[in-house]
């Protein structure tokens, strides 16, 4: 008998044991939630006075799915208050806009609706079709009204951000940072507050149809707007804005794993910043970061796989290390890219398109005269050599030895040629 118990002991020890190891292993990724992952961004922004309360790898750069569509309303917005269009003035949908991915309407080549209508269904349905509509009835075509989303996001101060349609369907050139969301957001508030109700409706009806909001956190109570996004290669986004006892916050998270995930961690982040604001008003100081379980990050850094680029600035060459292919340069990344068919490539991570994207001119390259000739480009030349040195902060030992002396030499090469006289002439204006 005694035997028969120990052999019993042992047995549910053993069990005991199991079942804690099992916990244990369970516990670390129910814990991390999506703070690990290699495309999680994210932000909080008091929106009262812009005060960033927390952020997470929020300059970035990241892909915004249909929070783009953000940009398009603003700029709706903008139109409407200043005269050029009314709620009430027909948007038409043409060939093009027709022809976009879903999400989208079931309205044909010539069918209409009005801009109330149309504002409705893009902030509510996300309609890839309507979005289009919009930027074609404002700017003439989606190209000329996709370069006016970048010179505003410029100008707001969205310095990380380009766009080149309307809807954010995937494009690796269209990119943005969490905190520059959280910039557009802020902006869309502060200077339309009247049309800000648009990103709090549930649903919307349109020749009959029924559409609901993707964005759930509106069932929560204290959250009344803004814009959720998904693509493969942008991952679930999602902008997020709460009131309580009188305080605002936004709330930016990108490349979330699951809508459920996302919005989960979206109210993590929200429940701690106002956790922060009690009780900063009780004369406590503390932090977002002190009051999630957030995982440490820190360790050696992981090198992605070769992703998507746009190019390098001619005279600026960057050794990426590849596991599959080895050590490459960005122009032989790139020839291999164009061989290859983009249908049956993955989704990129993010962290190497930001590297590639950092030694290229930005927008505002694009969207301002800096002088004609030699000035022009060497202003332009300038700006990449120095966003191209800010991204040695991200490697360690020999590499970011070798990263400080090639920016160096970049810069002052940049330097020299920027001493040219340049040309002012008047910043010419995008006519919509």
């Amino acid at each position: 008998m005694m035997i028969l118990a120990r052999r019993g002991l042992r047995h549910a020890t053993f069990a005991v044991i199991l079942l804690a190891a099992v916990l244990g292993l369970a516990a670390p990724s129910s814990a991390s939630g999506l703070f690990g992952q290699v495309r999680y961004a994210a932000i909080v922004v008091d929106a009262s006075n812009g005060e960033v309360l927390y952020s997470k790898r929020a300059d970035e750069l990241r892909y915004p799915a249909s929070i783009t569509k953000i940009m398009t309303l603003y700029l709706t917005f903008e139109a409407l208050s200043t005269g050029r269009i009314s709620l009430k003035d027909r948007v038409p949908v043409s060939q093009h806009a027709a022809s976009m991915m879903p999400s989208k309407t079931q309205l044909r080549p010539g069918d209409s609706l009005t801009v109330d209508e149309a504002i409705r269904v893009v902030a509510v349905h996300s309609a890839n079709d309507i979005a289009v509509a919009l930027a074609e009835k404002i700017g003439g075509s989606e190209s000329k009204f996709a370069a006016l989303m970048t010179l505003r996001a410029q100008e707001l101060g969205m310095a990380n951000t380009r766009f080149v349609n309307a809807n954010g369907v995937p494009d690796p050139r269209q990119v943005t940072t969490a905190r520059d969301i959280a910039i557009l957001s802020r902006a869309v508030m502060r200077d339309y507050p009247q049309y800000y109700s648009y990103f709090g409706l549930r649903t919307t009806e349109l020749r009959g149809q029924l559409f609901s909001n993707h964005n759930h956190l509106l069932r929560e109570p204290g959250y009344d707007g803004f814009k959720t996004g998904f693509t493969n290669a942008a991952g679930y986004n999602l902008s997020a804005s709460a009131v309580r006892d009188g305080r605002r916050l936004i709330t930016v998270v990108l490349g979330g794993t699951s809508a459920a995930g996302r919005d989960e961690n979206v109210q993590t982040l929200m429940n701690a910043g106002f956790d922060v604001l009690r009780k900063r008003s009780l004369g406590v100081k503390t932090t977002i970061a002190a009051n999630i379980a957030e995982p440490d990050d820190s360790g050696p850094i992981v090198r992605p796989s070769v992703e998507q680029g746009d190019g390098g600035q001619a005279g600026l060459s960057v050794i990426v290390h590849d596991p599959i292919h080895g050590d490459q340069t960005v122009d032989q990344l790139l020839s291999q890219e164009k061989r290859q068919d983009p249908a049956s490539a993955p989704p990129p991570p993010p962290g190497l398109r930001a590297r590639l994207l950092a030694l290229q001119p930005s927008s505002v390259c694009g969207s301002h005269r800096h002088g004609h000739g030699r000035s022009r480009k060497a202003a332009c030349a300038a700006q990449a050599t120095r966003m191209a040195a800010a991204n040695c902060s991200k490697t360690r030992g020999r590499a970011h030895a070798r990263c400080e002396r090639r920016a160096s030499m970049a810069l002052a090469k940049a330097s020299l040629a920027s001493k040219a006289r340049p040309h002012h002439h008047r910043r010419r204006r995008l006519d919509a």
